[in-house]
């Protein structure tokens, strides 16, 4: 029999480290049957975690995926975000029942605040309005995604409770520390969307000479950096080629010295796009 809405979800425990997987699979281009493609294929190559928004339009197509690819619900983590035109509008609730309609799912494992939109001065607002679904066994973990320290800072004192997870763009190339440090500090578990950077990072000479020392691929060393940081990288392919070695990566461990190598490639926060303009409606 089918479970009313919400009653999974309160069957899991309160800390996202133990549910994280270590990589996940990004659906953002992607959208109806080459997004259902690329998930089914994703999810057939070992991938648990599987990432969308509903700014990407493709919660339907990912849903199909979901729902008949044959795996078990509960080996699944679904993330999705909250759009720009729901946070304005401060109907938290309709937003997260919209997307579970659209992905035909019971619960999420995870919803975030897209973007903080600090002009409209409502994040907080809408922070409280997913920890009510939370509370309503609607979603599991109530986040945030391109969060600044002063952001968090500001949840965590009006509301008393941090995210479960800030979903940052990081790459060698923007380590983003100063955003890193604040969620470790005030327990907030980091994820990295644009893992692989653009294409320099990838041909960067520091990450090709890594690769072709420890016989693997340009995008698994990125990859490893990422979870020798204690980050989980949401990486988008729609090759299953790709899929798989990027999943690999999780098995790859760097030693410190190349740890360090690729942290020297850091430009710094004015390389991360520009939270206080963006407006993602």
């Amino acid at each position: 029999m089918k479970p009313e809405i919400g009653t999974a979800a309160k069957t899991y425990g309160t800390d996202v480290r133990d549910a994280l997987p270590p990589v996940g699979l990004g659906t953002w281009p992607l959208v109806g049957p080459d997004a259902t493609a690329a998930v089914l294929a994703g999810i057939e190559a070992g991938y648990r975690l599987i990432d969308t928004a509903t700014i990407y339009d493709n919660e339907d197509a990912v849903g199909t995926a979901l729902t008949t690819c044959g795996v078990a619900r509960d080996e699944l983590f679904v993330t999705t975000k909250l759009r720009g035109s729901d946070h304005v509008s401060g109907d938290i609730r309709g937003a997260v029942e919209r997307s579970l309609e659209r992905l035909g799912l019971d619960y999420l494992d995870l919803f975030l605040i897209h973007w903080p939109l600090p002009r409209l001065d409502r994040y907080v607002a809408a922070f409280e309005g997913i920890l009510e679904c939370r509370d309503a066994g609607l979603v599991r973990y109530a986040g945030v995604s391109n969060f600044l320290e002063h952001h968090l800072r500001r949840v965590v004192s009006e509301t008393g409770e941090a995210p479960a997870v800030n979903q940052i763009q990081m790459d060698p190339t923007l380590a983003r520390v100063p955003v890193r440090r604040a969620d470790n500090e005030l327990g907030v578990f980091t994820q990295s969307w644009s893992p692989l950077g653009r294409g320099e990072t990838l041909r960067s000479p520091v990450v090709t000479a890594i690769a072709d020392r420890l016989g693997i691929t340009a995008a698994q060393v990125i990859l490893a950096w990422h979870r020798a940081h204690d980050v989980v990288p949401i990486a988008r392919s729609a090759n299953p080629q790709r899929q798989a070695e990027n999943l690999a990566a999780a098995h790859v461990r760097l030693e410190p010295a190349d740890v360090a190598a690729l942290d020297d490639l850091d430009r710094g926060e004015s390389a991360a796009r520009d939270v206080e303009r963006e407006e993602h409606f």
